[in-house]
């Protein structure tokens, strides 16, 4: 975590040392957390952009015709012109069927962001590869990147750290959740249950702020594990390309 230190560093000023206090104290929880079920540290936030480094190697060999894969194909030519409202419950509703299982048993690594085809193959995976399938199957969907945050929260009732997807209609709504855990989706407001930590999409990394706007840390590609997942994603893309 010291590229996290050293960024927050150079871009902040004495006189918000309350700021700079609070955000150190925020990256050394995140370093201890333990992360949706498993012990593991929450993914490391680099100072600069990471080299692309694939690993690990994968252990499925990913083929277009296995049912899930087909199903997730079918769901995004049937929903292609649907409302907005209406994409978010069907891609809710459809990865939430799938099975919960922790890195360490279903990949054999602490800690693995697996591609929704990857996910789909294995019939399950853990809170972030739901997060990351949902994502990236509203993406297809036309669901533009502003609108959605992957976010870290600390969830209250299971008393460990969790991630779930926020959709903002609008730049200032009040976003709504969509959860591995919860089959309805529901405004922030009715999740009392969660603590946001930090958050990021394609374009941004933001810091969870409980009474003013999040603060930006710059962008997502701090995130070494979301460089790589994106990397991964985007190849299996040009093997067996999405349909239009």
């Amino acid at each position: 975590m010291s590229g996290f230190y050293l960024y927050v560093l150079k871009n902040s000023s004495i006189r918000f040392l309350p700021l700079l206090q609070e955000i150190l104290v925020v990256a050394l929880v995140l370093l201890l957390m333990s992360g949706c079920g498993v012990k593991k540290k929450a993914p490391e936030i680099s100072a600069v952009s990471p080299e692309i480094s694939v690993s690990p190697e994968e252990v499925v060999k990913l083929d277009s015709r296995q049912q899930g894969i087909v199903d997730w194909y079918v769901l995004m030519r049937e929903k292609s012109n649907v409302s907005e409202m209406e994409k978010l419950e069907s891609v809710n509703r459809f990865f939430n069927q799938l099975a919960f299982v922790d890195d360490l048993s279903h990949w054999g690594k602490a800690d693995y962001w697996a591609t929704p085809q990857e996910m789909l193959v294995t019939n399950g995976g853990d809170c972030e590869d739901f997060a990351f399938a949902k994502y990236f199957t509203l993406l297809h969907l036309d669901i533009v990147d502003e609108k959605m945050r992957l976010t870290y929260v600390k969830s209250l009732t299971r008393r460990q750290p969790h991630m779930v997807l926020n959709y903002y209609a609008e730049p200032t709504a009040e976003p709504l959740i969509l959860d591995s855990l919860v089959k309805v989706i529901s405004p922030a407001s009715e999740r009392p249950d969660l603590i946001p930590i930090y958050s990021f999409n394609g374009r941004g990394l933001w810091l969870a702020k409980k009474q003013s706007s999040d603060l930006l840390l710059g962008g997502s590609e701090r995130l070494n594990l979301w460089v790589e997942l994106k990397f991964r994603f985007n190849q299996k893309a040009i093997a067996a390309p999405l349909p239009k």
